[in-house]
């Protein structure tokens, strides 16, 4: 049985930082690409970072380029989000997520959602 586990969401001040987590087990977690996702109230799921099983490359979204860092640790099956200057903005539910696709930035493109941790930033 695969699960995703996120953890490590909480409430801080716009300027602030926080590092997300996410366990997988129940997966070749190397094989897969694993990402991070974010949904505010009313409105869509949306990208937010990406890092490839290979060679650990890795994609963001415009809106959070040059403040959050994503990384992946396969040894130990752990995925990290490391997230600087947190902007009002960027309050959602961040979720992690796995993908078989070399690349992929559409929430459908992906087999398994962690059940989400919720990040609010405040003004």
């Amino acid at each position: 049985q695969v699960q995703l586990v996120e953890s490590g969401g909480g409430l801080v001040q716009a300027g602030g930082s926080l590092r997300l987590s996410c366990a997988a087990s129940g997966l070749t977690f190397s094989s897969y690409l694993v990402s991070w996702f974010r949904q505010a109230p009313g409105k869509e799921r949306e990208f937010v970072a990406a890092v490839s099983w290979s060679v650990g490359r890795t994609y963001y979204a415009d809106s959070v380029k040059g403040r959050f860092t994503v990384s992946r640790d396969n040894a130990n099956h752990m995925l990290y989000l490391q997230m600087n200057s947190l902007k009002p903005e960027d309050t959602a539910v961040y979720y992690c997520a796995a993908s078989v696709y070399a690349l992929a930035y559409k929430a459908n493109e992906y087999t398994y959602w962690g059940q989400g941790t919720q990040v609010t930033v405040s003004s």
